[in-house]
């Protein structure tokens, strides 16, 4: 019996990877997720049973028990099962909690990695999540915890001069916004990026002190990704705007 999870991509179905088609082109069985593009599961066999597991912030069609579960069911049925999941499976997407249940029942298990949406979304967006001179690190944290709240991690992350991530942290926005303020980063850069990779892409850029308003002009809703930092605001920037940072980032470097 086998179990393999395929990361579906940020969206785009474009950007699934060639092993993860070629894995859909042989499944008897998929279970996948609401973000993974539904045009994905034209590869899969005529006869091959499909079913939706998705979850969504406030929405959930079938919890992890339950996914778990058929999982299993449907390996011990069919031999092998295929979980399609966005983005990538291990990261923030449970894949390793599931290897572990099947592993319970003898099922082993296959991962075929994904492109994340953490750093894929703000790249097709224009944004690097580093660039010499102006971010040399990034941070990619959950916005929402198994408790359903905003990660730990955030506080310090927020403190460094490191780019930001948040992944499911719309719904957070205005304690994030909060965070910032009380560090006196009212006037650091964010973007929020609806639909990443899509051809209905939404971006609204601002600064922690008016992204709020900002964000509720646009109509901005999930699924979204937020960025947080220097890097986020480059794409509205001119070249000699971006040069001068670069610059001034290289002659911090040199002087620490």
């Amino acid at each position: 019996m086998k179990l393999t999870l395929i990361g579906a991509g940020p969206g785009d179905p474009d950007l699934i990877t060639l092993k993860g088609i070629k894995a859909l082109q042989k499944a008897k069985v998929v279970l996948y997720d609401s973000l993974a593009h539904p045009d994905l599961l034209e590869y899969c066999p005529a006869d091959c049973i499909k079913i939706l597991v998705g979850k969504r912030f406030g929405k959930t069609s079938c919890g992890q028990d339950d996914i778990n579960n058929l999982i299993v069911d449907y390996a011990q049925q069919y031999g092998e099962v295929v979980r399609l999941k966005g983005g990538d499976s291990f990261i923030f997407g449970r894949g390793y909690e599931e290897i572990l249940f099947a592993a319970e029942y003898g099922i082993e298990s296959e991962v075929i990695p994904g492109i994340s949406s953490s750093y894929a979304v703000p790249a097709l967006a224009g944004i690097p999540l580093t660039s010499r001179g102006v971010s040399e690190s990034f941070w990619v944290i959950t916005g929402t915890t198994k408790a359903h709240e905003l990660s730990k991690d955030m506080y310090l992350a927020a403190q460094s001069t490191a780019t930001v991530v948040v992944l499911m942290g719309l719904h957070k926005l205005e304690e994030i916004v909060a965070m910032y303020t009380g560090l006196n980063k009212v006037d650091e850069s964010i973007s929020i990026i609806q639909n990443g990779t899509m051809a209905d892409q939404k971006l609204v850029t601002g600064k922690i002190s008016n992204i709020i308003p900002l964000a509720k002009l646009s109509e901005i809703a999930s699924p979204a990704i937020i960025v947080i930092g220097k890097v986020a605001a480059l794409p509205d920037l001119s070249y000699e705007h971006v040069r001068k940072m670069m610059e001034n980032g290289k002659a911090a470097n040199v002087a620490d």
